[in-house]
């Protein structure tokens, strides 16, 4: 029980950090690459290639085949991607919806090693155990076609917590706070400001379009 209670603490503490704390200029103005990047957001301390590190996790960290808040997911090498990419887990929409936080992943005004915040991932897999995704593609506004083998998710402890908070008090002392947003996103955010029915409206037009999303990248083809 406490075990359990532990892991939704962190998933909460991590979540926040993830979804509210602003970025700083110093953490945004460079180029950043998924790992360092990850390793900051999610306080789990693993290095080298985003490929080593679910053989890195083994005995370190709790690794399993559900998204939780704060976990980083680990993608296999494929295709380019041959040094593998790691992201991390800013909101579970649905069993296979989730949102993720990370660095290096799309071309953003013709240029790499920015942070998206946000972006939403499908689980495509036929098993719905999260072995492939497909993922949010800025230069497209929608979720790529390409879909993406992983490991599995890396579940970050009491300890990775602090030391993420730590990292991101220190990254805030620029104090220049940085949107990148996911307002326009299948799974979008919702609005400052925004009333309650503009809320709700949002929420259950999100919804609608995440299920239509989830329909249209699961659902087996026609009969020909």
């Amino acid at each position: 029980m406490f075990r359990r209670a532990m892991h939704i603490a962190v998933g909460a503490f991590v979540a926040g950090i993830v979804a509210f704390a602003p970025l700083s200029s110093a953490v945004a103005d460079r180029y950043w690459q998924c790992v360092p990047f990850a390793r900051l957001v999610s306080g789990i301390q693993i290095f080298g290639d985003a490929h080593t590190w679910w053989r890195q996790a083994t005995g370190r960290y709790e690794t399993g085949f559900s998204p939780r808040a704060g976990s980083v997911l680990c993608f296999k090498p494929s295709g380019a991607m041959t040094l593998g990419h790691v992201a991390v887990v800013s909101q579970v929409l649905t069993d296979r919806v989730i949102q993720i936080t990370h660095a290096n992943w799309s071309r953003i005004g013709g240029t790499r090693g920015q942070i998206e915040r946000d972006v939403t991932v499908i689980d495509v897999s036929p098993a719905g155990d999260w072995s492939r995704v497909k993922v949010w593609y800025d230069p497209v506004r929608d979720i790529g076609s390409s879909t993406y083998p992983t490991y599995g998710f890396i579940y970050p402890d009491a300890q990775a917590v602090r030391m993420a908070s730590s990292q991101f008090n220190a990254a805030q002392s620029a104090a220049l706070t940085v949107a990148q947003s996911a307002a326009s996103q299948v799974a979008s955010t919702v609005r400052p400001g925004a009333t309650p029915l503009s809320i709700l409206g949002q929420a259950a037009d999100a919804g609608d379009r995440i299920a239509a999303l989830i329909q249209s990248v699961t659902a087996p083809p026609p009969p020909r």
